[in-house]
């Protein structure tokens, strides 16, 4: 365990962020599962709102720095790419 106070500090610091960011990870996981669920049943307009709501939860946690911008950005390329893709199939 540290003994300097600023030691002591950062240790909390750090424990907060974690949480923080565990947090937001979980909250993206669940709406990108969320969406790959709508795109596994073919729900056209489940598909549009899960997109949607993915693309944002995932750019807010780039925005907040848990996720790196570039892996936000291929994540939501990835996920634009199925749900185009599902969409174009039951079209």
């Amino acid at each position: 365990m540290a003994t300097h106070a600023s030691a002591v500090k950062r240790h909390r610091q750090s424990l907060r962020r974690r949480a923080r960011n565990r947090a937001v990870k979980s909250t993206v996981k669940t709406a990108v599962k969320g969406l790959l669920t709508k795109v596994a049943d073919k729900d056209a307009a489940g598909i549009n709102a899960s997109l949607r709501n993915a693309t944002a939860v995932i750019a807010k946690a780039a925005s907040k720095g848990v996720l790196h911008k570039k892996t936000a950005a291929r994540k939501i390329s990835r996920l634009a790419k199925k749900a185009h893709a599902a969409g174009a199939a039951q079209a």
